[in-house]
């Protein structure tokens, strides 16, 4: 998804040069695209016998909705829950916990 993203557009041969060495085999690619095709998160347009992929989905709001998947399965939907232990777990510096308060306090005032 990170490369539909940031190319907005994209041929399969040019995902595939758009990944390091060793590459994934085509096949792999394919599937990916297919497996997210399905779940609404890509489209394409066809071109012939090509197809040129495109994120239907904004990076932000995946992000998002991953999130609070995840806190709902794990975290019983407890944002508490998952910030004790985000902060707990994540071995955070001093400087990194009072970052995270300042963020919270700005969203406190507004």
């Amino acid at each position: 998804m990170d490369i539909l993203w940031e190319k907005k557009n994209i041929f399969m041969k040019d995902i595939l040069e758009a990944y390091p060495e060793p590459k994934p085999a085509p096949t792999t690619i394919a599937t990916l695209l297919k497996r997210m095709q399905n779940k609404e998160l890509v489209g394409y347009k066809l071109y012939g016998n090509s197809r040129e992929y495109y994120p239907m989905v904004e990076k932000g709001d995946y992000f998002k909705e991953e999130m609070t998947s995840m806190i709902d399965r794990f975290f019983n939907s407890s944002v508490a829950q998952f910030a004790s232990f985000f902060t707990s777990n994540a071995k955070l510096s001093q400087k990194q916990l009072k970052e995270l308060r300042d963020i919270i306090d700005d969203q406190i005032k507004e």
